[in-house]
Formats: C-alpha cells, structure tokens, sequence
C-alpha cells in the first residue's frame, strides 16, 4: 500500500531521521515506538508533508514520489488520501463538535450540506458522542475531544489514518477507550493505522510495532 526508503530529514543541522525505511500494508495497525526525540512524530509530519523531508522516496500505490521535489498538486493528492490526528485534538474552539467535522466536508470535499449533518451525526454516535453534536471543545473531556478528532478523520475516508500520540493528553481510562476505538474501526471500516505512541502498553494494541532509536529503524 505504501512503502518509504530512506527517509531523512534534520532540524538546523541536527539529524532527526536518518534513513527510514518502513513498510504499510493495507489494513495493518502499525505502532511506532521509541523515545522522545527518536524522530517518531517527525516521521509521520513528513509522510503527510507538514514537514519536507530532505531527502527519501515515498510509494503511495501505483504513484512514486520524490519527496524533496515533491509538487504541490502531489501534496493535495497524497492528503485526500489520508488523515491526521494530532496530540492536542486540533479542534476549533469557536465551533461546535459537528461543526468542527462537517465543516471539512462541506468546503473541502463539497459534500452538500444535509448530507454531510447526517454523516457527521451517525459518526458522532459510533465514536460515543451520541447527544454532544452542540457542544463546543471546551464543554467536552480530553478523550472526548479526542474522539471528535477521530471521527472527522474517520469521515474523509482515508486510506491511511496517521495518529499522532493521540492518547498522550489522556488519563488511562480515555487511552483505552481511544484504542479500543482505533481497533474497532480497523475491524469494521478496515481503517489502516499507523501510529506513534511513547507507551509500550498502547504499542500492544498494534498489529505490527516499529521501534525507532536515533532516528533509525531499530526493529
């Protein structure tokens, strides 16, 4: 499904990553573990080009992309493609929960607006905000908000769900109602995951775990 060789990238002449090479199988649940500043979030911001990569391939089915010469029309194409969910949910405060997912529908997809409500609603209830469609970010908990993330991921239809230390906010009640999410919508939706995570308990949920030490693949 997707495939990056020799990933590199550095931070004013510091090393981050130094030629990554990792593997995504449609339907895997990948974890990515290792500790902090092994270049684990730094990998994942380049796969989805919030960060440019100084050097590396990246194989995106049938389509070969130069990463440091990648073009713009090829950024937006490799978006629609995917999702990301950050740490700190990245909702917008001055809207409410299903403002916050269907706005993304609406302009960026346009999807009519009627249709994109009653997707929204019906994601809402399968992610456990059944009633919170009027509730804003600050009236809900860490892990409902991350939830809300989730699910306006979720509904753009990625192929790849890229996760960001999404339970790194949480109390371990929340982190495991998170992950027990992520494996539900691996197993119904066949949502392929790959995500980075510093706890080797949350790693457990991963189908495939992918260690990173001094920005290198260390098994």
């Amino acid at each position: 499904m997707l495939e990056v060789k020799n990933l590199k990238k550095s931070f004013e002449g510091r090393n981050i990553l130094r030629g990554i090479d990792i593997s995504v199988e449609k339907g895997d649940v990948i974890a990515v573990i290792g500790p902090s500043g092994a270049g684990k979030t730094t990998l994942l911001r380049c796969m989805n080009y919030l960060e440019k990569a100084d050097e590396g391939t990246m194989i995106f089915g049938s389509e070969t992309y130069n990463m440091p010469k990648i073009q713009k029309k090829d950024i937006l194409a490799i978006r629609k493609r995917t999702a990301f969910v950050f740490q700190n949910y990245n909702l917008f405060s001055n809207k409410t929960a299903l403002k916050n997912i269907t706005e993304g529908l609406i302009i960026g997809r346009k999807i009519p607006k009627d249709t994109a409500v009653a997707t929204a609603v019906k994601m809402l209830e399968k992610v456990g905000l059944a009633g919170y469609e009027d509730y804003y970010p600050v009236q809900l908990s860490g892990g409902q908000q991350q939830r809300c993330s989730i699910a306006r991921a979720v509904l753009t239809e990625p192929e790849l769900l890229l996760a960001d230390e999404p339970t790194g906010n949480l109390d371990s009640k929340s982190t495991t109602e998170i992950m027990e999410l992520f494996k539900r919508l691996n197993e119904e939706k066949g949502l392929t995951i790959l995500q980075v995570t510093h706890s080797s308990e949350t790693a457990e949920y991963g189908k495939r775990i992918i260690r990173l030490a001094n920005g290198k693949v260390a098994g």
